[in-house]
């Protein structure tokens, strides 16, 4: 027994004292020597293997003077070792946890706690009776070994211990707590720790002092090898590394937001670290928020990033309750609607009296402004009717009946800023999502439009076509000239200045039906000769850069009557059919995702995003469906087709167009306008971040500034509510 022991009285005091007493069978031990067999490797074997008796310790020799225990007469300089390094330890962050780990693997193995906080081992007949119980333990485990493990536990129970410590010291790869393991459970004291260099990972530990194999340090070292040990097992070994702000920055930019959240729940330093303001900024930039802003503009990005995602899940929540304000865009001086389009909120719309109207459902305190046509000296009488109009961030663009095209700037009044006028009727007009170039089609003659260097407007190009234009776009996100696709009866053009005439698709026999052009591809419907050829009509997918035709999706008897390729999702497509069906195809794999069911009499307007889509028939009904689900959410219902569908997260905006200008049995030039009430088409503004009913909603009469036409009743409104019934 005294062989095991450390030499407590050796130390000064305030040190930590202890012996190595044999591993005690625990009650694990002798649940295994009663349970029966335990299949273990070769290691288990030498781990087991009796160890040869060890030369009995010297006996501490104690100082007359202070009463202490002093270091024995032996040759060499005597080293001591300070309290220092383990009070450090004990206080370095994360050691607590370690330290109990230490006690518990020292109580599982016999230690116990002994005077002025040192470790001192059991009692001399404990010790003697757990050694014979261990013992007896060990040999009834070698005896069910299996065969193959009887071979090397004769060669380990045949080699002297001397040639056991040099094995062992020879393993390159052997880690510290493993040896201090073997140590114990053979049974004897552990291999003294070699001299290790501080790891560069870990600037705050000190490399620990040799020590003579005698000498009083032993239990600190053990103490110390072990939390070494530990800390390099430790699923988390950051708390006492030293790294620039910047870099643990640069590391934890590649984290999310839960990862970040766990993150600052370790220590204050990574809470630090979790919770800057630029990780939170790229974040709230990278899931599409605050896109407009810079870092500066709000104090706590982690908080402005919450308020996002909340505003983001109450505004889903009204979507599929319906819940939100809702107001009627209407005109009455203008008598019927003719066109309607809008951007960003900003509406615009064309009347039969030849006035073009503006709103900007953002905001109700802006007054919208009527967009006044340029007359020549020699116009008079009515005006012509208006037949498309357009609108982006920066221009509005209307046409009329009689070939004129006026263009006004948003930012710089009502007066046009640009007219231009076609022989003929204009048949299409386009105007591109961003920047100022105008395309309009008439006859066999398509013109675009565009302002110089030095803002002054020009014909850019001007091509010559063999057939009509029933469709006309410009690509978006082009550098220099413009790019306009042309869709001309069974012809589709792909117009661009370096070469004016180059065809895109052409079947003869196969009109197209609808078009739709993104920065890189153009989807249109085209209509095949059915049972004739056997061929279903189709949507198809054309490269633009390669001119070569990507995809061919569809197969429905009816005619594909809208696409929408631009506002849709990556790799998505939405389409409107007359076969009463709106059908999602994934460009990927050219399948249908779902096909919906509603409108009776046609589909006329179609547009989806990454969860929701809003479809528009011919009879008027406005459907909006939950495209995951693929069910319908609700519904509402006009007298008029639909022919304008636009939304946001926010806010929805759709057009009932009538096709009957010049109603039958009224008089477009009477001067009643109420008796067109019916007739004229209306336009409807959803604003759903709005917590409210859509009944609850605020009259138009109540928005009215009455400073309109004197004579007219608004007052009719409420007295004959038509469409309301």
């Amino acid at each position: 027994m005294a062989g095991r022991q450390l030499r407590a009285s050796q130390q000064s005091p305030g040190h930590l004292h202890g012996t190595l007493p044999s591993p005690q069978p625990s009650l694990g031990h002798q649940w295994l020597s009663k349970a029966g067999p335990w299949p273990l490797g070769p290691w288990a074997a030498r781990l087991l293997a009796p160890q040869p008796a060890r030369p009995p310790a010297r006996p501490p020799v104690r100082s007359a003077a202070a009463g202490s225990p002093s270091a024995p007469t032996r040759p060499g300089p005597t080293k001591w070792r300070p309290a220092a390094p383990v009070s450090r330890a004990l206080a370095l962050p994360g050691r607590g946890r370690n330290l109990r780990a230490a006690e518990r693997a020292g109580t599982g193995g016999g230690f116990r706690a002994g005077p002025a906080g040192g470790w001192a081992g059991l009692g001399p007949a404990a010790m003697a009776e757990g050694s014979a119980e261990l013992e007896l333990f060990r040999r009834r485990w070698r005896e069910e070994l299996a065969g193959g493990a009887k071979r090397q536990r004769r060669e380990v129970a045949a080699e002297p211990a001397a040639g056991l410590e040099n094995r062992r010291s020879a393993e390159p790869s052997e880690p510290g707590y493993l040896a201090l393991a073997r140590g114990l459970l053979d049974g004897g004291a552990p291999p003294a720790p070699a001299f290790r260099s501080p790891s560069p990972a870990r600037p705050a530990e000190e490399p620990a002092e040799d020590g003579d194999g005698d000498g009083g340090g032993d239990g600190d070292d053990l103490l110390g090898q072990l939390i070494r040990d530990l800390n390099e097992i430790n699923e988390i070994p950051f708390f006492d590394i030293q790294l620039p702000y910047e870099l643990a920055l640069k590391i934890f930019q590649y984290l999310g937001k839960t990862e970040l959240g766990r993150c600052a729940q370790v220590s204050r330093t990574w809470k630090v670290l979790a919770e800057d303001e630029v990780l939170w900024y790229r974040l709230c930039q990278q899931e599409g928020y605050l896109l407009d802003t810079s870092i500066s503009d709000y104090s706590c990005w982690k908080l402005a990033l919450k308020n996002c995602r909340a505003r983001e899940r109450t505004l889903k929540t009204n979507w599929k309750n319906r819940i939100g304000a809702v107001s009627q865009l209407q005109y009455e001086q203008g008598k019927i609607l003719c066109d309607v389009h809008s951007c960003d909120g900003v509406v615009i719309a064309g009347y039969t009296s030849g006035e073009v109207r503006l709103w900007d459902t953002r905001t109700w305190d802006y007054t919208a402004p009527i967009l006044e046509p340029m007359h020549s000296p020699g116009d008079a009488g009515p005006q012509p009717h208006v037949s498309f109009v357009k609108i982006n961030s920066s221009l509005a663009v209307a046409a009329y009946e009689d070939g004129t095209v006026s263009v006004w700037s948003l930012m710089f009044g009502r007066e046009p800023i640009h007219r231009y006028q076609h022989n003929q009727r204009i048949q299409a007009l386009a105007l591109g999502s961003e920047g100022a170039a105008v395309a309009t089609a008439s006859g066999f003659e398509v013109k675009v439009e565009s302002p110089n260097d030095r803002g002054f407007w020009q014909t850019t190009e001007t091509f010559e076509i063999q057939k009509l234009v029933n469709f006309l776009n410009l690509v978006p996100d082009v550098t220099g000239s413009p790019v306009t696709v042309a869709a001309a009866e069974d012809i589709v053009y792909l117009l661009k200045a370096e070469d004016p005439g180059k065809i895109l698709h052409s079947v003869y026999g196969q009109p197209v039906t609808c078009l739709d052009v993104s920065a890189h591809e153009a989807a249109f419907g085209v209509k095949t000769f059915g049972w004739l050829l056997n061929e279903p009509n189709q949507i198809l997918l054309y490269n633009l850069e390669t001119s070569q035709c990507l995809k061919k999706m569809g197969n429905s008897i009816g005619d594909f009557t809208c696409v929408n390729l631009r506002n849709s999702p990556p790799n998505m497509l939405v389409t409107g059919n007359k076969d009463r069906r709106v059908r999602v195809f994934d460009l990927r794999r050219s399948e249908s995702l779902c096909s919906l069911y509603a409108h009776q009499l046609g589909v006329s307007a179609v547009q989806m995003d990454d969860w929701k889509i809003v479809s528009g028939g011919e009879e008027g009904l406005v459907c909006v469906w939950d495209q995951r689900m693929g069910t319908k959410l609700w519904e509402m219902h006009a007298r008029h087709p639909v022919r304008h569908v636009w939304f946001n997260s926010h806010s929805l905006i759709t057009a009932n167009v009538p096709d009957e200008k010049t109603p039958r049995g009224a008089s477009i030039m009477d001067d009643d306008l109420t008796a067109h009430r019916k007739h004229r088409g209306i336009i409807y503004a959803y604003e759903f971040s709005v917590d409210q009913l859509a009944v609850e909603s605020v009259l138009p009469i109540c928005r009215s500034s009455y400073d309109e036409v004197t004579g007219y009743n608004y007052n009719i409104g409420l007295a004959v509510p038509y469409d309301n019934i």
